[in-house]
């Protein structure tokens, strides 16, 4: 388990660098404390009170992409599932203290991804274009 990054990955590096690309500044390592939960979004635009997180298909169980553990299946399983029900606590409580929050796949192309972020943080209400993800927050897909 130490060898898997926790940040600094390579689908969020892409997506920092196409969004970085497109003239827009960012924070990263931002830890946001909200009540008793501290969360560190991968990109974090202040002024817009955005969001971004780059998920994983493996350890956020992508409904596309994500695959169930073969080994092992009695920590794996249950694993799995605590991180989807934290994805979706960290995105009610961030969206009860008014932050907009989307949720990327890592299979997204950046490029798609950078253009969702780009149009969120220009646009003067944040509509996003897709709401399916965990409690209807953007995801790409």
């Amino acid at each position: 388990m130490r060898r898997n990054r926790k940040h600094e990955t390579r689908p969020e590096r892409a997506v920092r660098s196409r969004v970085h690309g497109l003239g827009l500044r960012y924070r990263t390592s931002l830890t946001l404390v909200l009540g008793d939960l501290r969360v560190r979004p991968d990109l974090v635009f202040t002024r817009r009170k955005l969001a971004v997180f780059v998920d994983g298909c493996y350890w956020h169980a992508c409904p596309e992409h994500g695959v169930q553990p073969r080994v092992n299946t009695e920590y794996w399983g249950p694993k799995l599932a605590r991180n989807v029900a934290r994805d979706g606590r960290v995105n009610a409580v961030l969206e009860a203290a008014g932050w907009t929050v989307v949720r990327v796949w890592e299979h997204v192309p950046p490029d798609e991804a950078a253009t969702l972020v780009a149009g969120l943080t220009r646009a003067s209400q944040a509509t996003p274009v897709e709401q399916d993800g965990v409690d209807g927050t953007p995801v790409l897909s």
